[in-house]
């Protein structure tokens, strides 16, 4: 299985995470290549590093340890950023310039099948369930986004899980065109307003392939991604699965605790070698 995440290096919690999630709830053994897009874009803000190399094979180390054929796969964007997208108007948008580097997907050797993912995604049952879809005569295959599809439109997608066939994206040129609207146009939700308004034709997944707002028994992706709480008062949360104790205090889950812990123990065994 061949996964794609892009971020910088602020999101190597993330990946790891998601990753871990994915290789412990396979139910059979599956080598994953783990793709990783980032870039240096320090002229936008100082806080914008790329991810490394040593955070790479911190990942790669940890899923080795589940299945010794897993890679992980980092790419730095930079140039093909700067070449595309430099400049564009929704640089400066509600979320970071990383959200956009999916739309470079059709510029590398990537495979006919991809499932990206955002870095603040939990796998809660066997990804395969998701990944062997078929999306042979679609561009792509996504779930409704939780607030859109009822503010929005009845298949407005969330594009945190989106199911590529790069094959037939390369024959449509989608991520072309959402590169092209996102260099002249200002759009509501960036990259995923692009991505949806270049397509040509997806597949509508259920909820339960990107639940971002609950958990229930059949979820296979929770997403954490922002939500609307309405006690004590309304009001909006971005809890991520790596903040531990938010993830206890307030959703009350436990079901991420044994790769929660691999986690801490991870991040503590690098910075006792540090």
């Amino acid at each position: 299985m061949d996964i794609l995440f892009s971020g910088n290096d602020k999101v190597f919690d993330g990946v790891l995470t998601a990753s871990l999630s994915i290789v412990r709830r396979l139910e059979r053994q599956r080598p994953l290549t783990v793709h990783i897009f980032t870039m240096e874009l320090t002229r936008v803000s100082p806080n914008y590093t790329p991810m490394t190399q040593d955070h790479a094979d911190l990942i790669e180390a940890a899923l080795r340890r589940h299945n010794p054929e897993s890679n992980v796969i980092l790419y730095d964007v930079t140039d093909n950023y700067e070449k595309h997208l430099k400049g564009n108007v929704n640089e400066g948008c509600y979320c970071s310039p990383y959200t956009l580097l999916r739309l470079l997907a059709d510029l590398y050797p990537m495979p006919d099948k991809l499932l990206y993912l955002d870095a603040d995604v939990m796998a809660c049952k066997d990804i395969g369930l998701l990944y062997d879809k078929d999306v042979s005569d679609v561009e792509y295959a996504a779930a409704r986004d939780h607030y859109g599809h009822f503010l929005i439109n009845p298949n407005y997608i969330n594009a945190g899980v989106l199911l590529f066939n790069m094959k037939r994206c390369r024959e449509t040129g989608i991520f072309e065109k959402a590169r092209e609207l996102i260099r002249t146009k200002k759009l509501p939700f960036a990259d995923q307003s692009a991505l949806i308004r270049s397509t040509t034709r997806k597949k509508m997944l259920p909820h339960i392939f990107n639940d971002q707002k609950f958990l229930y028994k059949k979820t296979v992706i929770r997403h954490f991604s922002k939500r609307l709480f309405y006690l004590p008062y309304p009001h909006t949360e971005n809890i991520k699965q790596w903040q531990v104790d938010k993830v206890h205090k307030k959703f009350g889950y436990t079901c991420f605790d044994d790769i929660l812990e691999e986690y801490q123990k991870i991040k503590e065994e690098a910075v006792t070698k540090a």
